[in-house]
């Protein structure tokens, strides 16, 4: 019987090392490039997800006007661009909201879009009229910075004009600065819109 020399063994042996060894960085290398593309996938659902809600709200905009937790009425149904004073990046009474337990209520709500810690948050009303907020919404983070516009009367403008109770925009124009994607810009039609 004929058998394998030591040299041989050895010569197989670090064959089947390489071989091993190219396995592992092959998989390693496919395991990386999977968390990374889950990683971005889920970046940019998170991102359409609040887009279509953005858009959604949009498309459903009202020009009611709303009363705060003091009871008296806000100037406008519609405006943006003041989280500079505190306030939201764009609020808007939006009609159409669902009502499947059949209560007595307004199928009309308050909502609000608001940066807090470089996320972009949804607040809702519980009643449309002086009532507090559920717990904000998260929608999208790593924001840097975001602003409005306005398309009025064929003219972009960032804030809406006072007593614009009447009229809606025609779009709106939203300006984000993203801390992995750099500068996005959605551009956003106002359905309920007349002009």
């Amino acid at each position: 019987m004929k058998g394998f020399t030591l040299v041989e063994m050895m010569l197989a042996l670090f064959i089947f090392g390489l071989i091993s060894a190219a396995g592992v960085a092959v998989m390693r290398f496919s395991m990386d490039n999977q968390e990374r593309v889950r990683a971005h996938t889920g970046r940019l659902a998170e991102f359409q997800s609040a887009r279509a809600l953005l858009k959604a709200d949009l498309s459903q905009a009202s020009t009611r006007r709303t009363r705060g937790l003091d009871g008296r009425p806000e100037n406008r149904a519609f405006f943006g661009n003041e989280q500079a004073n505190g306030g939201p990046l764009l609020a808007l009474v939006r009609r159409g909201v669902n009502n499947p337990d059949s209560e007595p209520r307004s199928s009309l709500q308050y909502v609000e879009y608001r940066l807090a810690k470089n996320t972009l948050e949804r607040r809702v009303r519980v009643g449309l009229d002086g009532s507090p907020f559920y717990p904000p919404q998260p929608l999208l983070t790593g924001i840097r910075s975001a602003s409005l516009r306005f398309l009025w009367h064929g003219q972009w403008i960032e804030t809406l004009p006072l007593g614009a109770h009447v009229a809606l925009p025609q779009a709106v124009r939203l300006d984000l600065q993203l801390a992995d994607y750099g500068a996005v810009t959605q551009l956003i039609l106002v359905t309920g819109s007349e002009s």
